[in-house]
């Protein structure tokens, strides 16, 4: 048997997600579509029924936040790219429940084994550089019997847009 993992300690400083232009148009893009769109209620109808302690990998800028049910005792968010993280981390103190916001990729996750009850990726997994080690990283901190809920686009139709 394998020793368990022993998570690698927590990052004093960002992993270096540096993207202003992209995250200047999510930022703005993402309001919007929340607000025009009818993303706002597909983020209700992901999050609903939630409990515990959930860990979400890509907050962007915590639109998700303000849809966690009140069963959801913490919400451990990451966001590695620093304009977003900080509209995060101002969401955040709006939320309904205790969110803290960290600026960790979900590659290499600074947390414990078998920690969290439910993991959110939300409009996120195309951004992630590893998606097999970002996916063994959530495996890896949520306990037996949780559950994984994603939202995610399909492939873009377009060059333009696939960019």
């Amino acid at each position: 048997m394998a020793p368990p993992h022993t998570p690698s300690p927590a990052p004093s400083a960002s992993p270096g997600v540096h993207h202003p232009l992209f995250a200047r148009f999510y930022a703005r893009f993402s309001v919007s579509a929340d607000a025009k769109g009818g993303l706002g209620a597909l983020r209700a109808e992901l999050l609903a029924g939630l409990s515990g302690r959930v860990i979400e990998i890509g907050a962007g800028n915590g639109l998700n936040f303000a849809h966690y049910p009140a069963g959801v005792t913490e919400v451990v968010a990451l966001e590695p790219e620093s304009r977003l993280r900080r509209l995060a981390q101002e969401a955040a103190l709006r939320s309904p429940v205790p969110v803290t916001v960290l600026p960790d990729t979900a590659e290499a996750l600074p947390l414990e084994d078998a920690s969290f009850d439910a993991a959110v990726a939300s409009l996120v997994l195309c951004t992630v550089r590893n998606l097999p080690q970002a996916l063994a990283e959530l495996h890896r901190v949520l306990r037996p019997g949780a559950e994984l809920r994603f939202f995610e686009h399909g492939l873009a139709d377009s060059p333009g847009l696939a960019r």
